[in-house]
């Protein structure tokens, strides 16, 4: 099976490389591709966050690994790549939700995006309330250590 997905918009920030802290200094902002009309964001500015589905095409496909010490920390355990947020996943999809600051015609711009400059966007969701998880979310001790200065 093949699948093919087009582009919808492009990444434009300060961040060239793909590195892993300090993403909250960053604003991005998302210009919709050629072949999507404008009236795509009508609205889009009554949500306070969006959920911003990208593809890493600027991270090696090559460096893939299914399983590993997140960041490649000895501290941390060995982490099956469903069970990390790692940027070398097997399809390079990336996903993020982001703080929807401002709106303009073509353009949308955003906080909390950990994606870097020419980054192609996939799909662009508002966040639903009624979609965030109803219970307590639970994750290893770890994570907190490792997100310590990702935003």
């Amino acid at each position: 099976m093949e699948i093919i997905l087009k582009p919808i918009a492009t990444v434009s920030n300060s961040r060239k490389e793909p590195v892993d802290d300090h993403w909250s200094e960053i604003i991005s902002t998302i210009t919709l591709s050629d072949h999507v009309p404008s009236e795509a964001f009508n609205h889009i500015e009554a949500f306070s966050h969006l959920e911003i589905i990208f593809f890493m095409n600027q991270v090696k496909n090559d460096n893939v690994i299914f399983c590993g010490r997140p960041r490649g920390n000895p501290n941390y355990p060995m982490v099956g790549i469903f069970g990390q947020r790692k940027k070398d996943r097997p399809n390079q999809i990336g996903l993020c939700t982001v703080e929807l600051l401002a709106h303009q015609d073509r353009w949308i711009k955003v906080k909390n995006l950990d994606a870097i400059d020419g980054t192609p966007i996939l799909d662009i969701k508002p966040v639903f309330k009624e979609f965030k998880p109803a219970g307590e979310i639970q994750q290893p001790l770890w994570v907190a250590d490792l997100m310590k200065n990702y935003w």
